[in-house]
């Protein structure tokens, strides 16, 4: 079992089958030692996550829908690379959430993202980062990220 596996295991994780496209585009696209990820939609019981931050969910909620993201993009990581011990480190994450004109706390619900991927791939999943306002997401989820790993 893989380091990375076995973290994922101690955090009471267990990676879902990673999802297909919901469009004309891959889930993951490699160039030389880089790993790009496309951005994956939040999702609750297997639909999307629909809201829209200081409308409708709370910042809490959205973090908690930015951490399953997370699961999610580290599951397609799997699926595209056969093994997380490949990634030697997470580079960028692009957070978007679906929020209102006045909602500020965009980097708040991001942060449910990066701090599942600290605390699974540890110093290595320090990465730079982006979170941004939109007024929608596809399928109405409220918040959607996308993600660059070397490897």
């Amino acid at each position: 079992m893989s380091t990375i596996l076995e973290r994922l295991k101690t955090l009471g994780i267990d990676l879902p089958p990673p999802g297909p496209p919901a469009a004309a585009y891959m889930m993951a696209a490699t160039l030389g030692n880089t790993v790009f990820l496309s951005g994956h939609i939040a999702k609750q019981d297997g639909k999307p996550w629909v809201g829209k931050l200081g409308k409708d969910m709370e910042t809490e909620v959205g973090k908690a829908a930015a951490r399953s993201i997370a699961i999610d993009l580290i599951a397609t990581l799997q699926n595209h690379l056969g093994s997380l011990d490949k990634v030697k480190r997470i580079v960028k994450v692009m957070g978007l959430v679906n929020s209102t004109a006045e909602y500020t706390e965009q980097h708040l619900v991001i942060n449910g993202c990066s701090e599942l991927l600290f605390e699974v791939f540890g110093e290595s999943g320090k990465h730079a980062r982006s979170a941004f306002g939109v007024a929608q997401i596809p399928l109405g989820a409220c918040v959607e990220i996308e993600l660059i790993a070397e490897i």
